[in-house]
């Protein structure tokens, strides 16, 4: 399969989008899980239990915001072509999954339910099945994603900080279900912080695509007018 073919720069990317919004996903979830792992006792009877073993949920927050951090570096190093890109990648998806089964394992051993976590491990290991299926020689031949940077990955790369942005300002509403104990919404917390890295990344990420498409102008004008010049 050709690197310029569609399907190529479609699941490019794909990829990269997935791998921005799984890294984003499991950061804000090691910040989230800051708040039952240092005060387990203040969410009622729901999180009590995991008092037992709070050492351990605090080393979940450290490594889901070590693991989230990766996934962005790894993320960056997708849209830049750099090498070795996909592997770090890969054992950042690998790290993820690993950690939070044994997170899922743990809270129900100890509070008979998982979720929130459920959704971040369940989005790692996605992206990650994902990745694998990258390797089919037929797809790494025109996928390969230590080939160096494109405007496709440039163009994902954007588009991802929008949706990561999207999901950011949204995400006291889209968990609320899983964040609420009683009568108050823990998705919220940090409200002031969470909007204005929301902003930041819609900005940013809208910023490079008008910058993007105004380099393509000026290349097609350019263009035109060498031909003109030359007729």
């Amino acid at each position: 399969m050709s690197s310029n073919s569609f399907i190529a720069k479609f699941l490019r990317f794909i990829g990269i989008v997935l791998m921005a919004l799984t890294g984003g996903f499991t950061l804000l979830g090691g910040i989230g899980t800051s708040c039952a792992a240092f005060n387990p006792s203040g969410f009622g009877e729901s999180m009590a239990p995991l008092a037992k073993l709070q050492w351990l949920y605090i080393l979940f927050v450290l490594t889901g915001i070590v693991i989230g951090v990766y996934g962005i570096r790894a993320t960056i190093m997708l849209i830049k072509g750099s090498d070795k890109s996909y592997r770090n990648a890969l054992y950042t998806l690998i790290a993820g999954v690993v950690v939070g089964f044994i997170h899922i394992y743990a809270s129900r051993m100890l509070r008979g339910k998982s979720m929130p976590v459920d959704a971040v491990v369940y989005t790692t290991l996605f992206t990650m099945i994902i990745f694998l299926l990258f390797r089919i020689p037929y797809l790494w031949n025109g996928l390969n994603f230590n080939k160096g940077s494109d405007k496709t990955s440039h163009i994902a790369g954007s588009s991802a900080a929008i949706l990561l942005g999207i999901f950011t300002l949204t995400i006291q509403y889209t968990m609320a279900s899983t964040h609420t104990w009683g009568g108050i919404n823990f998705a919220d917390a940090f409200n002031t912080s969470m909007t204005l890295i929301g902003i930041g990344l819609v900005l940013s990420g809208t910023g490079y695509l008008i910058r993007l498409s105004n380099i393509k102008v000026i290349k097609k004008n350019s263009i035109l007018n060498s031909q003109h010049q030359t007729l």
